[in-house]
């Protein structure tokens, strides 16, 4: 069968139906648009088309080809796509830096740095320092180890602070914004780069995701949704509000930045050890050394990174510019379900981009729930077309749906996930098999580039073989409390992290292994032990 190109429009369709009938549902109107396209001859189209007034002209041609696979082509500006190609690949790129910024601070001591010689006077820093710290709330105050970092990001990190240079522009406007919404210091917008390097599918050898790194515990506390289909740790608005909130809950705590900083990386629980460790003191400084390594190289890399930016033109840094910030795009609540693969046919955004404007979206696919609201992002320039022509393309995905041989994985809720520790002899084969999923899901969950793995490593999988989860979870077993053991009544409102942060050192996980709790539901007044009490006293 010929390649028929119709130079029809679902605009031009819409806007047919619009005029002869009014008064119909759009429902209804929806089903007229797509018998036309179905029904109507070449001719028939191409003349109402012609008819229509130049300003609701044809714009995207209608292709049907030989495997009868449906393509909706938008015509686009030969700059504006040149400007879009540069942008994708510049936040491609970005995406292979989270490895080389995650390591640095969790692996390296500030002590241990080599610095080549750089011309930036001791002095010259000093007074730079001084004018950063006269303008925020941070403690940016001079000294060796600081300076040794900041040397070390200008010389062995020189690319990989240009090339952030350039990712910024796409989400940093929209950081501002949140974070002058929630009376924070705009400078905090540099830690979404020491987090993730700006890239929001980032995930970390202990779990923690997106442009801000939240854990699954801490994400779900902050009402971030996580399922099958949707990871919200990743979605850059969604989380960025989050991480915002729970700053602001830190900081209520220290009335300190650099503190509530350090208890963004490590837990309250280790910035208040390392206080009581150091005497008293409440500078970052002065407990430091107290602190697990990677804060220790955390906050140190939150000011280099700061500086860095703030002087950027002095030591000749400069990114590419990106033409279209992460404002020059768009979002409609979707009504029903969509794959990547269906909008990029209808819009003629490449699937590749919807994948880093909806990075919450783990199967390429926007479900549809009731009483949830899921959104599409497009770039503004084609949302008006998408929006214009929003009830023909829900019935045209439906009829494709139907079509399909295969139906779509059933919706998993998060509860079924469950956490694997890589043992000696795995391979992601193995895993696969053994939790009945597929290797590349493994991947795509974990955010893998490669088939390795190592012993200890944890893996997210969402399985649909419940013996394979059952085996997976850490099998509990409930505790008696032995006489004089430290305990807490468990009282309304109260859950396993409200107490962990009511008691120094304690986390949630020491709680469940205390007292045998493999749930998070807890009955109103049942004693909760505060100590592992299973320990030999000498």
């Amino acid at each position: 069968m010929k390649s028929i190109y119709l130079g029809v429009l679902l605009l031009s369709s819409a806007s047919i139906f619009a005029q002869e009938k009014d008064s119909i549902s759009s429902v209804t109107a929806s089903q007229e648009i797509l018998s036309v396209i179905k029904n109507d001859t070449v001719d028939s189209i191409a003349k109402k088309a012609s008819n229509m007034p130049e300003k609701v002209r044809p714009i995207t041609a209608l292709i049907v080809n030989d495997s009868n696979k449906t393509k909706y082509e938008l015509a686009d500006h030969k700059n504006a796509a040149a400007y879009d190609r540069l942008w994708l690949e510049q936040m491609r790129k970005s995406a292979s830096l989270y490895d080389t910024i995650y390591n640095k601070i969790a692996d390296e001591r500030i002590e241990d740095m080599k610095v080549s010689h750089i011309d930036l006077p001791t002095d010259t820093l000093k007074a730079r320092l001084a004018r950063l710290n006269a303008k925020t709330p941070f403690n940016v105050e001079y000294n060796e180890s600081l300076e040794r970092v900041i040397k070390s990001y200008l010389t062995r990190n020189r690319g990989l602070m240009e090339r952030m240079q350039t990712v910024s522009q796409f989400y940093f406007p929209m950081f501002e914004q949140e974070l002058d919404n929630f009376n924070m210091p705009l400078e905090m917008k540099y830690l979404a780069i020491i987090e993730s390097a700006l890239n929001p599918r980032a995930k970390s050898r202990v779990g923690a995701t997106g442009l801000w790194q939240f854990m699954y515990g801490t994400g779900k506390e902050q009402n971030l949704e996580v399922n099958s289909y949707v990871d919200e740790r990743s979605d850059p608005i969604k989380s960025t509000r989050a991480a915002c909130e729970y700053l602001t809950r830190l900081y209520s705590i220290y009335n300190d930045w650099d503190l509530a900083l350090a208890a963004y990386n490590s837990g309250p629980g280790n910035v208040n050890k390392a206080i009581r460790r150091s005497g008293g003191y409440t500078n970052y400084w002065n407990i430091r050394n107290h602190l697990p390594r990677e804060t220790a190289g955390y906050v140190p890399a939150f000011l280099a990174t700061m500086y860095i930016f703030e002087y950027a033109k002095e030591h000749g840094i400069s990114g590419e510019v990106v033409e279209r910030p992460y404002f020059e795009t768009d979002t409609v609540h979707v009504k029903s379900l969509l794959t990547f693969d269906q909008i990029s046919r209808f819009t003629g955004v490449s699937v590749e981009e919807l994948e880093v404007l909806n990075p919450s979206y783990k199967l390429n696919i926007i479900p549809f729930q009731e009483g949830r609201d899921h959104s599409l992002r497009l770039p503004t320039g084609v949302m008006g077309k998408f929006v214009t022509n929003e009830d023909a393309i829900y019935v045209l995905a439906e009829e494709e749906l139907k079509k399909e041989e295969k139906p779509l994985a059933k919706l998993v809720e998060a509860e079924s996930q469950s956490r694997y520790r890589v043992r000696s002899g795995d391979f992601l084969g193995k895993i696969a098999e053994k939790f009945g999923v597929r290797v590349s899901e493994i991947k795509r969950w974990n955010g893998l580039r490669s088939n390795n793995l190592k012993i200890g490593q944890r893996l997210t999988i969402y399985s649909r073989n419940s013996k394979a989860i059952a085996s997976a979870k850490p099998q509990y077993k409930k505790k008696s409390i032995p006489p004089g053991a430290k305990t807490h009544t468990v009282q309304s409102g109260d859950s396993l992290w409200t107490i962990s942060q009511k008691y120094s050192g304690i986390s949630v996980d020491n709680l469940k292994d205390w007292n045998g709790i493999s749930g998070k539901n807890l009955k109103l007044g049942t004693k909760i032990m505060l100590c592992d009490c299973s320990e030999k006293k000498i």
